[in-house]
């Protein structure tokens, strides 16, 4: 029914903060050889648009996305929705990110034991 559209919010509000922290690192007269804290966001991001997309097109394919208003088949009973969005929406929205975080914690521990430090640039 809807349970897409939370992750498919997360990854709006996070493609939005993944833009500001790579233009604040561009800015920032810091290089490093470690992989970059917005490269890390975009991983996140294209895991929750990926995951949105294909759950759209499953809704999609089973006929509970319409052309014509209200779109969604579960907004006709709107406490159905909002249940199935909280429930399996938010839970699904949780995993992604769990998951995305245990693989940048993993990074972070590859990179501090090869050695892989921030460095400042010279001009």
């Amino acid at each position: 029914m809807a349970c897409f559209t939370v992750p498919a919010a997360e990854a709006v509000v996070t493609t939005i903060i993944t833009k500001r922290v790579k233009k604040n690192e561009q800015e920032s007269k810091k290089s490093t050889t470690a992989i970059r804290f917005s490269e890390k966001l975009g991983w996140l991001n294209k895991m929750l648009w990926g995951g949105s997309g294909l759950l759209a097109f499953e809704h999609l394919w089973h006929g509970e996305i319409t052309p014509w208003p209200p779109f969604l088949t579960g907004a006709e009973n709107p406490s159905e929705m909002f249940a199935e969005m909280a429930t399996n929406g938010v839970g699904m929205a949780a995993l992604v990110t769990l998951v995305w975080a245990g693989m940048v914690a993993v990074t972070s521990k590859l990179s501090k034991s090869t050695g892989e430090e921030t460095a400042e640039v010279t001009p």
